[in-house]
């Protein structure tokens, strides 16, 4: 299974990056998918989940109103649009694929098997 995230770069405060993962060797469209980012000297934290259907999708209270999780099952591939980004946003951004098929989503890093390699996203004030 490969996961293959794109889509950071540098942006100003207020700013958007949309970010991309396809997902090849596993049946994307049996999976949930996650979205999660590490700043330097930090945790990696829980960003965005979205369902295997795509009809339930969560997200972490810092992103709430400003990112948007979606699929393309066609394409199998997963999305996270964000708008108005600030310097906290700074991060490199994983995608990853949920352990169990037909899940709903976790905020919990050890239920997803399968990591993308990071796409850095870097918000300037």
């Amino acid at each position: 299974v490969q996961l293959q995230a794109s889509g950071g770069g540098l942006v100003q405060a207020g700013g958007s990056l949309r970010l991309s993962c396809v997902v090849s060797g596993r049946t994307f469209s049996k999976y949930a998918m996650g979205w999660f980012r590490q700043a330097p000297g930090q945790e990696r934290e829980y960003v965005s989940v979205i369902s295997w259907s795509g009809g339930t999708r969560y997200y972490a209270d810092s992103v709430e109103g400003r990112f948007t999780i979606s699929r393309d099952n066609a394409k199998n591939t997963v999305y996270l649009q964000m708008n108005n980004l600030t310097a906290e946003d700074t991060a490199v951004y994983y995608c990853a694929v949920q352990r169990t098929d037909y899940g709903l989503g976790s905020p919990y890093s050890s239920d997803y098997d399968y990591w993308g390699q990071g796409t850095q996203v870097t918000v300037s004030s």
